[in-house]
């Protein structure tokens, strides 16, 4: 293990100018992860009830901080989600240095544990300077938290650079390097029921959300379980349903194509159909989460708006709400950026054939299209079971408070969020300009 690190420390520091992006975003991944649980150690190191002058109130009582670091600690989801993207894209950008390990006799195991390491080094900065950003804030407030909350940050500092290795390491559980070269996924062969398993994922998820009114009220210490239950049944059929639709319609769509932008996209969800799983996975998370929160906002807002006890503690109300809001778009951001590397790093390791296509004659434009197609063909099934989840959430939500109305606006985040994610993987296309560009053919 210590030849590994040092082989990893090696690699690291003599990276090439093309993986300073790889770097970049990996720093900037841990922290925000360690941003993120620094707050939250700070605020649950807070004894019992005080009196902090922010927030209208919202930190003044421990059950109250308790919901503020459950959303911190959520938050870290979607980021090492993304650290997860960055650790792909970078071992199968440096996979001539894999295949030369390997040459040399290193295992296929042991080439993955090198790639996890090296992916670990650049998040020691950020969690450094994370650290250092929130001393400052600290200073500037005049808050001197306990000392066991101190001890609490330096295991955050330390836990984020590993935490960071251990998803390299479970993303990079399918790539093998072999000593010609050769970078590819392995896995097993699933998603043959994907119509079937969207049907009954879509069912059991309404049949959760039809539950939850008649099993608890809303002040019931059982009702956040079965939310957080819905929302990760939910979230786990989408991710399933992105991969098996994938696959199904590559199959489908691979000997009936008529276009040439949908033949390749077909031809490779056939070959990789759990890419889009993978990719995809944390932003159907909060994609479930998305609608729920829209949903249950307008109820929220509307029995606030016409209760006459609440008129008092209103900012207060308003100032919880728009806190978890801020927390969901900086979810989805995070989520976003982690799709644009996710379709980055597929241009990336496809290069050769690209370029092989762009030789034979087929235009820029058709491989663009059948980039973006690569994404919104598997996403749309997604989003809309995650969009069922979410509406059976605020749904259950509105028959427990016995709401008068139930909001549709809800129903547009799913579409909202398909349009930010083909944008998001738009923004990626300009590599296809240096993957297609002739030099590749010499590594044929």
């Amino acid at each position: 293990m210590k030849a590994d690190v040092r082989i990893a420390w090696i690699l690291a520091r003599g990276s090439e100018r093309r993986e300073g992006w790889r770097i970049v975003l990996t720093t900037l991944g841990a922290l925000a992860a360690t941003g993120f649980a620094l707050g939250a150690v700070a605020i649950a190191a807070v004894p019992g009830q005080v009196s902090i002058p922010y927030a209208h109130g919202l930190l003044n009582q421990p059950g109250q901080r308790a919901g503020v670091v459950l959303t911190l600690v959520l938050l870290l989801v979607p980021v090492l989600g993304f650290l997860g993207q960055c650790a792909r894209i970078g071992a199968v950008h440096r996979h001539r240095r894999m295949a030369a390990m390997r040459l040399t006799g290193a295992s296929p195991a042991q080439v993955r544990r090198i790639a996890a390491v090296e992916s670990a080094f650049p998040s020691l900065p950020g969690s450094v300077a994370a650290f250092a950003a929130f001393a400052v804030l600290l200073a500037v407030t005049g808050h001197a938290p306990h000392p066991a909350a101190w001890a609490g940050f330096a295991v955050v500092v330390l836990a984020v650079p590993v935490a960071a290795a251990l998803v390299s390491v479970f993303a990079l559980r399918h790539v093998v390097a072999s000593p010609l070269d050769q970078v590819r996924r392995t896995g097993p062969d699933r998603g043959r029921r994907a119509v079937f398993g969207f049907l009954l994922a879509g069912v059991l998820i309404s049949a959760a959300g039809l539950f939850v009114p008649f099993s608890t009220g809303v002040r019931s210490a059982a009702f956040p379980a079965l939310v957080l239950a819905l929302v990760f049944l939910t979230g786990a059929g989408a991710i399933w349903v992105a991969g098996a639709s994938a696959a199904f319609l590559g199959r489908r769509l691979t000997p009936r194509a008529q276009h040439p932008a949908v033949l390749i996209a077909a031809g490779r969800l056939a070959h990789d159909p759990w890419a889009a799983a993978r990719t995809h996975a944390a932003l159907l998370l909060v994609t479930v989460v998305g609608v729920g929160f829209v949903g249950v906002r307008a109820v929220l807002l509307a029995d606030l708006h016409e209760s006459d006890n609440a008129a008092g503690d209103l900012a207060f109300y308003t100032t919880g709400i728009d806190l978890a809001g801020s927390a969901v778009l900086v979810a989805l951001a995070i989520s976003l950026c982690g799709l644009a590397v996710g379709t980055a790093e597929s241009l990336a390791t496809r290069r050769r054939g690209l370029a092989v296509q762009a030789a034979a004659g087929v235009p820029r434009t058709v491989l663009a299209r059948a980039a973006l197609l690569e994404t919104a063909l598997p996403l749309a099934p997604a989003l809309l079971l995650a969009g069922v989840g979410g509406t059976a959430l605020y749904l259950a939500y509105a028959g427990l408070v016995g709401a008068g109305s139930v909001p549709l606006l809800p129903l547009l985040v799913p579409v909202a969020v398909y349009a930010a994610c083909l944008l998001a993987a738009a923004t990626s296309l300009p590599l296809l300009r240096r993957v297609t560009h002739p030099a590749e053919l010499r590594f044929t």
